[in-house]
């Protein structure tokens, strides 16, 4: 065989082998698509104060393990145990008033019947003297006079009826029902509930994370001042759109971890994310923006997809990989289970090929 021979038929292989390989990569990009564009993501919560205050004591150190419910760290408490204390005495003082507004009520309730024994009094004299007026035995003065005490015993009634009635306003309901209480009790409920939360606490277990936080500063309320990176994560990988055609929730995944080369964790697909950025228009009252280019053949637009692992990563790690570690995903689409060898074998080679990078 002749030295162009050779050549000929090396470009042959080479053309069939590119063929093969670009037929390849069109198939699997739809029925077994893979993306190294995937990380692990883990929960960051901000915790912040509900309170401003100094601080008094930072419980923690920073890379710290916590658990749900643990102190983080102290604000300085004696303005809210002032607050707690003056709340207290506003409770006793609503108590000593409604004890003052019942001892008024009784009074008034005896003045009451006080007065109603002086009106059937005034009216008995009222009637006799109105017998004695018809038989001339009294002066029509003294008639009017007893009248008029009459009217004046039935004004007293009146009058005493309404100030039991005002007085049962102002003390309202008996017992914890009482709107004063109540209101004091709330005042108090507050003032514990401030107590309380000069004790900032995990809600969650993980790690603290960029701790920068001192005794003796002060943090608004609202504000974040650590970061807690949770002990539970998920993956995420973007995914060209038209890799996505077939893929459905609950399909099952590989992931390979870049700091975990040899090593293939299974997963499921849980969701498909709904859009992108680019897919919201904002409501600001401006016409439309058309993005313009020059390019024949554009970027493919990119779709997040989430997925949970089987079994948990700290099984295989010490620890759980931090928040934003690389990996690579691959997947299985259900219904095309004569892919799954192919992608079985894609996963493989990528999880031994990061030992190499």
């Amino acid at each position: 065989m002749t030295p162009d021979q050779r050549f000929s038929r090396w470009v042959r292989i080479a053309l069939a082998a590119f063929a093969v390989l670009f037929v390849y990569f069109l198939v699997a990009d739809s029925f077994m698509p893979m993306t190294p564009e995937a990380r692990v993501m883990r929960p960051v919560t901000q915790i912040a104060p509900e309170l401003g205050a100094p601080v008094q004591a930072v419980l923690v150190n920073d890379h710290q393990r916590v658990a749900a419910g643990e102190v983080l760290f102290r604000l300085e408490p004696a303005p809210f145990e002032l607050a707690r204390q003056q709340a207290l005495l506003n409770r006793e003082q609503a108590e000593q008033e409604n004890a003052r507004l019942r001892a008024e009520l009784a009074a008034a309730r005896a003045s009451l019947v006080s007065a109603q024994a002086t009106l059937e009094e005034r009216s008995g004299e009222r009637r006799r003297a109105e017998a004695l007026l018809g038989r001339q035995g009294i002066s029509r003065q003294q008639y009017d006079q007893q009248v008029a005490a009459e009217h004046t015993a039935q004004a007293a009634v009146t009058s005493a009826r309404a100030q039991i009635d005002s007085l049962e306003v102002q003390l309202g309901e008996e017992g914890e029902a009482n709107l004063r209480l109540r209101q004091a009790n709330n005042a108090l409920a507050r003032a514990e509930l401030d107590l309380e939360r000069t004790q900032v606490r995990a809600r969650e277990a993980g790690v603290v994370a960029n701790l920068q936080l001192q005794p003796g500063d002060y943090v608004p309320a609202g504000q974040p001042v650590i970061a807690l990176v949770a002990d539970r994560a998920e993956i995420v990988a973007d995914f060209r759109e038209k890799s996505l055609r077939h893929v459905n929730v609950g399909d099952e995944a590989q992931v390979v971890f870049d700091a975990l080369p040899g090593h293939i964790a299974k997963g499921r697909v849980t969701a498909l994310e709904a859009g992108v950025r680019e897919g919201q228009l904002a409501a600001d009252g401006q016409l439309t923006s058309i993005p313009t280019s020059d390019r024949w053949v554009r970027d493919a637009q990119r779709m997040r997809l989430h997925i949970a692992l089987d079994d948990p990563l700290a099984t295989a790690l010490a620890s759980l990989p931090p928040s934003g570690a690389r990996a690579t995903v691959q997947l299985w689409p259900g219904q095309h289970a004569l892919a799954a060898p192919f992608a079985w074998l894609q996963a493989h080679l990528v999880s031994w090929l990061h030992y190499v990078y």
